[in-house]
Parts: structure tokens; C-alpha cells; sequence
């Protein structure tokens, strides 16, 4: 018996519709995933990784330790907010605890770590794993960590001076110092040290310490690249003969400079009486 015509497309539809597979779920999460804050980072700096980890197995895993894997070397632990004993470092591994991880279960936890003040420059590659008492899963690749070298600002000084002749002789210095960076230097101090039968006569940028030879010349910031320039004054006193040399030296900036062949500079006059001088 032939069926219907509005029957046979029944059953034709019906078919097709069985014969459509149901749409697969969405993949599971992966046993350990990570973040990092930041990846480019200098020495000294502090930073967060988040590490989430799943258990996507039918059984429970025992002792759960989300683990980070390669920065040994280069970090040091800050906290690992969320692991529920202390963290610490095995091997070449930061580890922390989630206690038993059941089927289908996460667990989070945040890390902050300080890069060491004598990591060495270049990328490390993090690697991160979820590992327990029971099983264990392979390490899998993070973000690549670049770790910028020291800063440093190269500051140079120079000193250059010039009599005047006012009732008895003075001498006018004029200090340069330039920063060839390549960061900007702060807190910079310039200590001077006048020659003997020179004594100070006044500045509107340096500070003579006490009665002593030494003048202090301090600048809050110096940008790379800029240059900044202090004065002072002298006399000489009035048995003053011989050579008179003046000496500036850089005593203190932040951060460190790499190069202290430039970091002092002379400069020398002539006196033939204290009256009259030469430089």
C-alpha cells in the first residue's frame, strides 16, 4: 500500500532529523591555564600570575599542587594567594597546594612574585602543570617572561673656571655634568674640593659643608641625554701661591652608573700672589 504523499515527506524529515548528530559540548577546561600581569619586567620589579586548575578526570586527585615550572633562577616568591598550605620551591618549581581536587572541580590560585636584583637579562619561558599525589599532567607552555637588563645612567662631569679680579682674586667654577643614560638619573650629589688657600665664596646652586673645603651641588632629576650646570665661587686667600686644583667628583645618583672613568674632573689655576691668578 503506497503511503500518503504528505506521510512519505513524514518520515523523509524525520530521518534526515535523527540522522543529524546532537552538537557536540564545549571542551572542558584545561588542566592548568595561567596569566601573567606583566611580561616584560625589570629586576627588583614584583608581579602576578594566576594559575587555574581543573580536573577533568572521574576520580579525585589527591594532594593537587598547581605548579609553576622555570623561574627558579630568575624570581623569587612574594605570596600565593588561594594554595591552602605555604608554597614553596622544589626543584626548579614554585609549588602550591589545593588539597584534594574532585572530579570536575577548579581551583585558582594567585601568585606574586619579585624578580631577583640579579636575574640575569633575556625571556624565560614559563611553563606551568597540574600535578598531585595520585596523577599527574604533562607541563604546558605560558606566557614567555622578558627580563630587561639593569638601568643605569651614565653621568659625566667637567669643570671649567674663571678669574675675576674684585679687591682680592676670585674664581668662578662652572660644573657640567650630562647623563648619557640611557634612564634618568634622581637624587644626584656633586661634591666639590677646593685647593688648599681657596676658601668659599657663595653660590646660589651648591652648599659648602661647615668651614671645610667641600661643596655639595645637588640636582633632583636628570633626564637622559640633558645636561645641567651649577657654579660656585672661591677666593684665594692672600699668601696663596703655586697651583691651585680644584677637584668635583660625582658621589651619589640613582640608578647606578656603569662607568666611573667620567665621574671626576679637575681643574687647575695659577697663583703668582693671592692677587693675581690664572687659569
Amino acid at each position: 500500500m503506497r503511503l500518503p504523499r504528505i506521510a512519505a515527506i513524514g518520515v523523509v524529515v524525520a530521518a534526515v532529523l535523527f540522522a543529524v548528530p546532537a552538537a557536540a559540548g564545549a571542551a572542558p577546561p584545561d588542566p592548568s591555564a595561567v596569566t601573567a600581569g606583566d611580561t616584560t619586567l625589570d629586576r627588583g620589579q614584583t608581579f602576578t600570575v594566576t594559575q587555574e586548575v581543573f580536573n577533568p578526570n572521574d576520580f579525585a586527585i589527591t594532594g593537587a599542587r598547581p605548579t609553576l615550572i622555570g623561574l627558579v633562577d630568575v624570581a623569587d616568591i612574594v605570596s600565593c594567594d588561594g594554595s591552602v598550605f605555604s608554597c614553596d620551591v622544589f626543584l626548579d618549581s614554585f609549588r602550591s597546594y589545593a588539597g584534594d581536587l574532585a572530579p570536575g572541580a577548579s581551583h585558582t590560585v594567585t601568585w606574586t612574585l619579585r624578580i631577583k636584583d640579579d636575574a640575569a637579562p633575556g625571556t624565560v619561558a614559563l611553563r606551568h602543570q597540574l600535578d598531585g599525589e595520585n596523577f599527574q599532567f604533562p607541563s604546558a607552555a605560558g606566557p614567555t617572561l622578558t627580563i630587561n637588563g639593569p638601568q643605569e645612567a651614565d653621568l659625566g662631569v667637567s669643570i671649567n673656571a674663571t678669574p675675576r679680579q674684585v679687591r682680592t682674586s676670585r674664581i668662578e667654577y662652572t660644573v657640567t655634568v650630562g647623563n648619557a643614560g640611557p634612564a634618568a638619573a634622581t637624587g644626584v650629589r656633586l661634591v666639590a674640593t677646593l685647593a688648599r688657600g681657596l676658601v668659599f665664596a657663595g653660590s646660589d646652586d651648591c652648599v659648602r659643608v661647615g668651614t671645610t673645603r667641600t661643596v655639595n651641588c645637588d640636582l633632583a632629576t636628570l633626564a637622559s641625554g640633558a645636561n645641567a650646570t651649577v657654579t660656585f665661587a672661591a677666593r684665594t686667600q692672600l699668601l696663596a701661591i703655586g697651583q691651585l686644583v680644584t677637584t668635583v667628583q660625582r658621589q651619589q645618583s640613582t640608578p647606578a652608573d656603569p662607568n666611573a672613568a667620567n665621574d671626576r674632573a679637575s681643574k687647575t689655576c695659577s697663583a703668582l700672589t693671592g692677587l693675581l691668578v690664572r687659569c
